[in-house]
């Protein structure tokens, strides 16, 4: 079965939590509700060298009382190597992958309790119960007669200092291009997990909302997920989960909702999968890019500078970026037209110039080149589009600033877009040796997705930088 739906699922300061890995990040959106995910998008990607992009919305139940339904968009970055793999908001490294039996080691997102910028008005007074982060390590073992998995989770970012273990069964149902998965995961959360999430310190009680803390106990969630391969790349993806909550969970004063329903719809592009030996074509070109920008006037957003009606850079508090990116060939002429798709990683040093402290900022993004113009067999133009991921070794001047005057948080792990035009420098100069050279300008655009992504810290806003390159395909 190729494509295996196992989805599952603010103050002035950054709601990330510091390491988000290093180089494994590049390795991580679960789809169902915090409490059962055993990263079901493990199988969607099944070619060592794969990669994908997505989206999907998600709808879930608040367990608070008062907390209605909560709404989100969820970027899917999916990347599937031999050791490496990035499934959303989990990254980490196979120890074991043989097709039986499978062992991980990983960091992964916990998409539970609120921020203290929105909580349900019952909540009122009490502090921030943040995503946090847990370190994991999982074993999954797949037979004909359904797939089993166990996973034990450690709070990694100082939020609640709990642990988690979770234990499943999935079985895989396929008729043509249609994939139907059934799954149940127990969750055995520990009281220090539990008490942070749903308990109620001494110091936040009221006459309405006495102190209490759960203790530890074990929540159930039943699952369906879906997907349907549109094209050999295309999928739609799908799924309803309902988690019952441990009694003594329940029974919290700021708990409102015996079961937690969520559903969610989405769709994914594979750049890779049906591309076969891509990873193992020794002949396969390297994209090597150098680049230099400065940041943007502050109104000067990437809708207007791709639209040709602002290109301003700062004349007041100007920051810089100086970086290299490198990437390799996915698709080369798509379905016979003239795109090709390339996959980057993409290494940014900011020079903020004594404003803030300097810093570095770490890109995966997947981008199609067009080149289909009428004059592109005399001098080859190629117009760009990436889409990814961008990490912030802290968060630039040029977003900080801008975000606190607005009252808006930050985020160090944002949504990244890189528009860029440019032309074959060998075309114009009549050197066939400098065919493959090309140079232009392009946007370092970073940004949380207008605030509507809990993943990128529902942050609304971000940062864009033009600049100008030199790209040479080696």
């Amino acid at each position: 079965m190729r494509a295996n739906p196992n989805p599952t699922s603010s103050t002035l300061r950054s709601r990330h939590v510091p390491v988000w890995l290093g180089a494994a990040l590049l390795a991580a959106t679960t789809l169902t509700p915090a409490h059962a995910n055993t990263d079901p998008l493990s199988d969607l990607l099944s070619t060592p060298g794969s990669a994908g992009l997505g989206l999907a919305v998600r709808a879930e139940q608040s367990p608070y009382v008062g907390g209605g339904t909560r709404y989100d968009l969820l970027p899917l970055y999916l990347y599937e190597g031999k050791r490496v793999f990035l499934h959303g908001s989990r990254a980490g490294l196979k120890l074991l992958d043989d097709g039986a039996q499978r062992v991980d080691i990983f960091l992964d997102q916990r998409f539970e309790g609120y921020a203290d910028d929105r909580p349900p008005p019952s909540l009122t007074g009490m502090a921030e119960r943040g995503s946090g982060l847990d370190a994991g390590v999982s074993y999954r073992y797949r037979q004909p007669w359904g797939t089993v998995q166990a996973e034990f989770l450690q709070d990694a970012a100082g939020f609640s200092k709990g642990n988690e273990l979770r234990l499943s069964y999935a079985y895989d149902w396929r008729s043509g291009r249609l994939a139907l998965r059934p799954s149940v995961t127990v969750a055995a959360r520990s009281a220090k997990l539990n008490n942070y999430y749903y308990g109620v310190r001494p110091g936040e009680a009221t006459a309405t909302r006495p102190a209490y803390e759960p203790g530890s106990g074990v929540n159930t969630t039943l699952g369906l997920y879906a997907t349907y391969e549109l094209s050999e790349g295309w999928r739609l993806l799908g799924g309803v989960t309902r988690t019952f909550l441990d009694d003594k969970v329940k029974a919290s004063p700021i708990i409102g909702k015996s079961a937690q329903t969520g559903v969610f719809i989405g769709a994914a592009y594979d750049f890779g999968t049906y591309k076969g030996q891509w990873a193992q074509e020794t002949s396969t070109p390297t994209y090597f890019k150098l680049l230099y920008g400065k940041s943007t006037e502050d109104g000067c957003h990437l809708a207007r500078i791709i639209t040709l009606r602002c290109a301003s850079t700062a004349k007041v508090n100007s920051t810089r970026i100086a970086g290299v990116q490198v990437g390799k060939p996915f698709i080369e002429q798509l379905n016979g037209w003239p795109v090709d798709i390339v996959g980057y990683v993409g290494l940014l040093q900011h020079d903020d110039r004594g404003l803030a402290p300097n810093g570095l900022q770490l890109d995966a993004f997947m981008k199609a080149y067009y080149y289909g113009f009428p004059w592109s067999e005399r001098v080859k133009t190629r117009l760009g589009l990436g889409v990814g991921v961008s990490l912030a070794q802290r968060v630039p001047y040029a977003e900080s600033s801008s975000q606190a005057a607005r009252g808006r948080s930050t985020s160090r792990l944002l949504n990244y877009l890189d528009p860029s035009i440019d032309f074959s420098v060998g075309d114009l100069i009549g050197n066939r040796r400098l065919k493959d050279t090309y140079l232009g300008f392009g946007v370092s655009h970073r940004s949380g997705v207008f605030g509507a992504s809990r993943l990128l810290g529902n942050v609304n806003g971000g940062s864009n930088y033009i600049y100008t390159y030199i790209e040479t395909v080696l």
